[in-house]
């Protein structure tokens, strides 16, 4: 399987199909620290990240973002000194999508390159 990380985000439409649970099986190992959480009725995968002040936090949340804006695929992100909550999904289904996936294991690579 090629790694997420490698993978582009596909457009996706209100009725493309949530991930089943065998494909969350099968990608959730490459995402290891992320969270499936429920928020407001939808899947969600969820991550906070630790720095050790609001600017490195602040660097890495426009990195994320500029990624987002590369892909076409946009999360919600929460900034605090010190630290930056991470959540990918898929608005347009209301759930959970290969693109959320592949966002979050770039995200992870984001911090990676800032440690």
């Amino acid at each position: 399987m090629e790694a997420l990380t490698e993978q582009k985000c596909t457009a996706c439409h209100k009725d493309a199909p949530s991930v089943t649970e065998e494909e969350v099986a099968q990608l959730k190992p490459q995402i290891p620290n992320w969270d499936i959480v429920e928020e407001e009725g939808e899947r969600r995968l969820k991550r906070t990240y630790k720095f050790p002040n609001f600017q490195k936090a602040l660097e890495f949340t426009n990195r994320v973002g500029e990624a987002a804006e590369a892909e076409g695929h946009h999360p919600a992100l929460l900034t605090e000194w010190g630290k930056v909550t991470v959540s990918w999904w898929t608005h347009a289904i209301s759930g959970l999508h290969k693109n959320d996936f592949i966002m979050a294991a770039k995200t992870d690579q984001i911090a990676s390159s800032l440690s």
